[in-house]
């Protein structure tokens, strides 16, 4: 990858840039509107939001003010666990669009995998919101569907009944928590990972092995976190509210991290954690 508009192909031949810009956390009103419009002018095409996050009608507004064409935009949400099975998912597929203010998304997810621990029917439950998710792909409302936060085993269930593939996992994914075993299952089934939190939702930032590796390339830890994930074929969603920040998250196509540096940041302690995990079953607000 050697600009921010480079992109993955996915498992049905979609394109999707890059390097996406998260809205996790982000205020609703002109916050998350003022960082929509700064990322889009900073060269970002690939905009990440979610129902739960309450600002989808912020980041629609922050689309339309952007001054680029909405097919220029990739543009994702994702489905909360309030709205399982079949009907609702389609329901709620179809409010995120009005928030969103467009008649269509590039990529629409399942924020969490229904668990074991929380559903004794957790397979059918995953399997009938699917079904919903299938329905609007064929239906042209989406144009590819996926998943998030799915370990390998709610993907090997899932697989049992989906008619199509997820061509997307969105995991948490930054250094010193990793996940390997489901990123190398993703790959192994030709599902591209995101990162969500590639920062550790800025707990890395003061790491003392990454400002050392940042130094020596004159960048910031920032900059050494996303281009991590890159170079770990994971597409990184950075996300910030200030506009220096927004524009220094895409200075990261000028360097290259060598392979030693690469296997220090992968044999970091665990450490950065969100402390949600999927089989714990989040509770209903993030």
């Amino acid at each position: 990858m050697n600009k921010l508009t480079d992109a993955y192909t996915l498992n049905n031949g979609v394109e999707i840039p890059c390097i996406g810009f998260g809205t996790w956390q982000t205020p609703s009103g002109e916050t998350a509107k003022n960082s929509v419009i700064a990322a889009l002018k900073h060269g970002y095409r690939h905009i990440d939001t979610a129902a739960i996050y309450g600002n989808e009608e912020s980041v629609g507004d922050g689309m339309k003010a952007g001054g680029i064409s909405r097919e220029e935009i990739f543009l994702t949400t994702k489905h909360w666990v309030s709205e399982r099975g079949y009907e609702k998912t389609i329901a709620a597929a179809e409010a995120s669009l009005k928030r969103l203010k467009t008649d269509y998304l590039d990529l629409y997810l399942i924020h969490w995998p229904a668990v074991e621990k929380a559903d004794k029917n957790w397979k059918e439950t995953n399997a009938s919101t699917w079904r919903g998710f299938e329905k609007l792909y064929r239906d042209g409302k989406i144009r590819a569907i996926g998943v998030s936060n799915f370990l390998p085993e709610h993907l090997a269930a899932l697989s049992e009944t989906a008619e199509i593939r997820p061509t997307v996992n969105q995991i948490e994914f930054h250094p010193g928590y990793c996940q390997w075993d489901c990123v190398n299952w993703c790959r192994e089934h030709d599902i591209l990972v995101e990162a969500w939190s590639p920062l550790g939702c800025g707990r890395m930032l003061g790491d003392k092995t990454l400002k050392n590796i940042a130094e020596k390339y004159g960048k910031t830890v920032a900059q050494i976190c996303i281009k991590f994930a890159l170079q770990s074929g994971v597409l990184p969603l950075p996300k910030s509210t200030h506009e220096d920040r927004i524009a220094s998250n895409t200075k990261v196509f000028d360097f290259m991290l060598s392979d030693e540096d690469m296997s220090v940041i992968t044999a970091m302690p665990p450490s950065g954690m969100s402390g949600f995990y999927p089989e714990e079953a989040p509770a209903d607000s993030l």
